[in-house]
Formats: structure tokens, C-alpha cells, sequence
């Protein structure tokens, strides 16, 4: 583990790495959330490989880690069961220029698990899926305006919605013109956008849930809002796809969508997506029907076999271990954990654990009680001092009682210093270097 003290944390390979990382790839990695932007100055650990619920620095130095693969390693690294039955496959081919047996294996496994879903179609990303529903949904309708839910971070890479950002340079201002936003849980201002924008709102896409628990009744009053005005409803579970539960969030709260999106959790790392819904929709991306052809998704990769026979044993994992409730009281035992230890050091209306147990993040705030990147870089420093790699503290199954006491205890070492800055109104002296930066932001 890396020592406790932060002055003497060192990754002398892992900043030559970040250095190769820039010469090369813009941003230094191929997700922007990844970012050594994202982590405290010279503390960007670049990982050597993981196992279970640990990773290894290129310095030698072994964190516990949270948010695993942005969420998408919900079982722990090199997951037995998930490596095997992808092994399996290698020696098989991974792609041909006919549909293989085992897409029709995997759509039946996951149609079995997502029996909302009437019909499934494969990807590789999420940004894919969802794109694939907006095009969908707007062919269904004859619609131009996509609605997307203003308090969810992120929906796709893609124009449509990357043109809301900060970051929309490139992407032309008609574009941006046809995507609106309704407010999460007010179903009035909804139906007001709805009717403002009577006859063009092609779908409403949003989370179904996130740092809040949906308001009673709020789910069920969307669904009947898309049906009185004509427009798709869109469940992107990215995240709340196994993590609510195995059939996500529409089988958690019995909300019946038009279309939902899968992926993170789906692989357990292998990069498998997909778009589910029913039957009347998806077929018009197929070819049994006779009216105009929507190109749905096409992908050369979208079936790779290793990739599906992964999300097939990931199913088959969830179900019979009861891993969504196994990361609820993981969760659980740290979100109260945490709690404590920021209670006891008087930071508890600083230092704030929000969201489901199973998809925990955190906030820092400063000595006004507003958001703080400078604290919010303290506290990473603190934690990647005690052997905590942690950008939000989002469990994976493969965590153990240890891995969470030994979390506790260094978060209380942080929050013993998170105490000192609040106290002097000033983190800065604590920082060492610049402050993390926010993904979202319009210059570099």
C-alpha cells in the first residue's frame, strides 16, 4: 500500500506513463472521465492490472478501488467465471460474416433477464445504444426534438446530446437546437415542455433513477405522459442495468418502457451494449416489416463472440449469487461507514455520501457548504495516500468486510485533514498542485 503520507506518495512511472499517455492519445486516455485531469496533480496512478477488487499502479503500489471501470466491473477484476466463458470462445473465432449461434444465445439470455424487453439488439457502447434509440424513436414518430433529462450527466457521445455541453464545439447550432430538457421528478414541468413543443417531441431519454430514488408515482406518470403525447419513453440503464437489478430499474419499479439501453455492468469490462424494447419498434430496423427501413445499428464488432458469451456469464452470475444484493449491503456497510468517520471529525455536512447503495458518489463541499474541487482534491489525495483509489465509492461484488473497514479508516485520516482546511477557510496549502478539474468544462 502507498504510505500515508502524501508528500512522499511518488509515482515517478506512472507520470512518465501520463507524459506517453498525452504525446500520443488527446487527453491522455480514451475516456475523458479517466483524465489525469480528474485526479490530483502528479497523482494519477497509471494501472499495471487488477484482480478482484484491487489494482496495481506501474509504481508497484496496489489501491482498493471503487467506480471499477467506470462501473462496468461490477464483479471484480478478472472475474473467474467471466474470463472462462470468454476463453472459452477465443479458440472459436470472434467474428464472421454470418450471425453466429451464440447471438441467438445471448439474446435469448437476455431477453430472459430483461423480460420487459420484447426484442434486443447488440453494441459495443453505450453512446451507440442510445443514439440508436433517439434514431429509432424519431423514424417511429416522424418527430424531430429529442427531451432529455437535464440532471443526468451523460448520455452518449453523439451530436444530439453532446451539443447540451460545455464541450460542444464542432457540433453545429441547428443540432443542438433539437434536443430540449424536462426536470427529473416534475412531471408538470414535463407536460408543459411537451405541450410547448406540441407534435415534435420524438422521445423523453433519461435515467431512470440515480442520486435520488424516484418520487412515488413519478415513473408511472412519465410513462402515461409519452403515451398522451404520442413520443417514445427511453430508459437508459447504463448504470441502473444490474446494479437495481438484474432486469434494472424497469424491473425494480415496474415501469414498462418503450426502449432502454444496457452496457457497463452488462460485460463486466468486455465491451458489450444494448438496445432492448418492444417488438413494434425494434422491428423497424429489421427486415420483417414493409414499410421504410431505419438503419438501427450496424456494427462490425457488435456480436463479438467473446464479448457476449461474457454478458451471458455475468447473468448467470448475478442470478445465482445474488450480486445486486450482495453490492446493496456492501454499500450499505460503507456509505454508514463513511458517515461516521466524517461525523466524528465534524466534516459530516462537508464530506456528503448521496445515492443508491449500490451506486454511491460523493461530495465535497467547502466551509459555505458549495461544491469544491479544491476540497474535492484534498480528499483524493488522502485516499490515494492510504491505498484507496476511489473517484466515487461505487462497489464492486468482489469487495470484502476488510476492503471496507480498511476504506473507513483512511477516509477518517482524510477527513482529520478535510477538518484542518475548513478550520483555516483555506485548502490550499493541502493541495499540493493544481485542484481536479470538472469532466464538462469548455476550455482544456
Amino acid at each position: 500500500m502507498p504510505t500515508e503520507d502524501t508528500q512522499e506518495l511518488i509515482l515517478p512511472r506512472s507520470r512518465t506513463a501520463n507524459e506517453r499517455l498525452h504525446a500520443m492519445i488527446p487527453g491522455g486516455a480514451h475516456t475523458y472521465a479517466k483524465g489525469d485531469d480528474q485526479y490530483p496533480a502528479d497523482l494519477a496512478p497509471v494501472i499495471s492490472h487488477g484482480s478482484g477488487a484491487h489494482v496495481w499502479d506501474v509504481d508497484g503500489n496496489r489501491y482498493i478501488e471503487y467506480g471499477s471501470g467506470l462501473r462496468s466491473v461490477s464483479l471484480g477484476h478478472a472475474h473467474p467465471r467471466v474470463t472462462e466463458a470468454a476463453r472459452r470462445e477465443l479458440d472459436r473465432g470472434s467474428n464472421f460474416v454470418r450471425p453466429s449461434i451464440l447471438e441467438v444465445e445471448a439474446a435469448e439470455r437476455f431477453l430472459a433477464t430483461v423480460p420487459t424487453a420484447e426484442m434486443v439488439k447488440f453494441a459495443k457502447n453505450g453512446s451507440d445504444a442510445t443514439t440508436a434509440a433517439v434514431r429509432l424513436a424519431r423514424a417511429a414518430t416522424g418527430r424531430p426534438r429529442v427531451a432529455i433529462c437535464a440532471d443526468h450527466p451523460f448520455f452518449s457521445v453523439d451530436d444530439w446530446f453532446i451539443g447540451t455541453t460545455p464541450m460542444s464545439a464542432g457540433i453545429p447550432a441547428e443540432t443542438n437546437e433539437l434536443t430540449v430538457t424536462f426536470p427529473y421528478g416534475d412531471l408538470a414541468a414535463t407536460e408543459e415542455l411537451l405541450t410547448r413543443y406540441a407534435g415534435e417531441v420524438a422521445c423523453l431519454i433519461l435515467e431512470p433513477a440515480a442520486q435520488t430514488e424516484p418520487p412515488p408515482g413519478y415513473l408511472a406518470g412519465l410513462r402515461a405522459l409519452a403515451d398522451r403525447h404520442g413520443c417514445v419513453l427511453v430508459f437508459d440503464e447504463m448504470i441502473t442495468g444490474f446494479r437495481w437489478s438484474e432486469a434494472g430499474a424497469q424491473g425494480l419499479y415496474g415501469v414498462v418502457p418503450d426502449l432502454s439501453t444496457f452496457g457497463k455492468a452488462l460485460g463486466n469490462g468486455f465491451a458489450v451494449s444494448a438496445l432492448a424494447g418492444r417488438r413494434e419498434l425494434m422491428e423497424l430496423g429489421g427486415l420483417r416489416h414493409s414499410g421504410e427501413r431505419v438503419f438501427l445499428l450496424s456494427t462490425t464488432h457488435g456480436a463479438e463472440t467473446h464479448s457476449l458469451a461474457a454478458a451471458m456469464a455475468v447473468q448467470t452470475v448475478y442470478t445465482e449469487e445474488g450480486v445486486t444484493a450482495r453490492l446493496h449491503a456492501l454499500g450499505e456497510r460503507l456509505a454508514a461507514g463513511v458517515r461516521e468517520a466524517a461525523a466524528a471529525m465534524g466534516v459530516g455536512d462537508h464530506l456528503v455520501v448521496r445515492g443508491r447503495a449500490s451506486n454511491l458518489v460523493f461530495a465535497t463541499l467547502d466551509e459555505n457548504g458549495q461544491p469544491s474541487q479544491e476540497y474535492r482534491t484534498l480528499f483524493l489525495r488522502r485516499l490515494l495516500a492510504g491505498g484507496v483509489l476511489a473517484p466515487s465509492f461505487v462497489v464492486s461484488s468482489a469487495l470484502d468486510d476488510a476492503d471496507i473497514d480498511h476504506t473507513v479508516d483512511v477516509v477518517a485520516q482524510a477527513c482529520a485533514v478535510y477538518r484542518k482546511a475548513l478550520d483555516a477557510a483555506d485548502p490550499t496549502p493541502w493541495l499540493a498542485g493544481r485542484p481536479v478539474k470538472p469532466v464538462f468544462r469548455r476550455l482544456a
